[in-house]
């Protein structure tokens, strides 16, 4: 009997699942909280429905039931500063690194952050997928356990196991089935919607680019048709999570 996809990405969560509380258990952050789509207000969870956090993962709190929090991926310092940067950083003492000099976190306020844990430290790996799915994993300690070093060997361990568990639980739930490989965008195609991303009008990309109105506006439909939008402003959004146009 042949499985389809989803049934094939299901069954290899349970292994999944026993591998990232394996490595956390290895490098000393035995807490784990995951959360495979930011955006969906649903905890992480298997097949049946079972949060993952009730059924496979340890929390500090063991009465804690932090994924019945609609909110908290609103109001999570952390949360925030997973969608800030697209890798590893830990926290300690109230202050959020990414192991090298960086502006990145200095908005976020890791007094706030570190409320989350407790007294322990954590790493936290971003997930940041194409067309703007962004998922994470919280590897915690109940105590101090010198994180600056436990990041510096294993981050990048925690990074990748990180992008296998929420690529394989998106995929097992169907949320990337929309995001097949796009046909290639022109020059045109791409310059358009970044000028559009700019917030300029079509009159105002035409004088730009030296283009009639309808002809951005041709090139605005084929990226769009391209990248299975429905309007404007889903194809800005999709072309820029797929790299056609970078920052604005």
């Amino acid at each position: 009997m042949v499985m389809h996809h989803n049934e094939t990405c299901w069954a290899a969560m349970p292994a999944l699942l026993d591998e990232v509380q394996a490595i956390a258990d290895d490098v000393g952050l035995p807490f784990l909280a995951a959360q495979a789509d930011l955006a969906d207000p649903e905890p992480m969870s298997d097949q049946n429905g079972l949060p993952y956090a009730e059924s496979r993962f340890r929390w500090i709190n063991s009465t804690a039931r932090f994924w019945r929090n609609r909110k908290l991926a609103l109001n999570s310092p952390l949360l925030s500063a997973t969608r800030l940067v697209s890798e590893a950083f830990y926290c300690s003492g109230g202050q959020l690194s990414l192991g090298r000099p960086s502006r990145l976190l200095d908005g976020i306020n890791g007094a706030e952050a570190q409320k989350s844990i407790g007294h322990g430290e954590a790493i936290i790996t971003p997930v940041h997928m194409p067309r703007g799915l962004v998922g994470t994993v919280f590897w915690v300690s109940k105590e101090p356990v010198g994180i600056a070093t436990i990041f510096a060997q294993h981050a990048a361990r925690l990074q990748n196991i990180a992008i296998r568990l929420a690529s394989t639980h998106n995929e097992a739930r169907g949320r990337l089935r929309s995001a097949i490989t796009p046909q290639r965008l022109t020059r045109r195609e791409a310059q358009c919607l970044r000028w559009a991303a700019a917030g300029k009008t079509d009159g105002e990309i035409g004088i730009i680019l030296d283009l009639s109105v309808s002809t951005v506006r041709f090139h605005l439909r084929n990226a769009g048709k391209k990248l299975g939008a429905t309007g404007r402003a889903q194809s800005i959004q999709l072309a820029a999570g797929l790299g056609f146009i970078g920052s604005v």
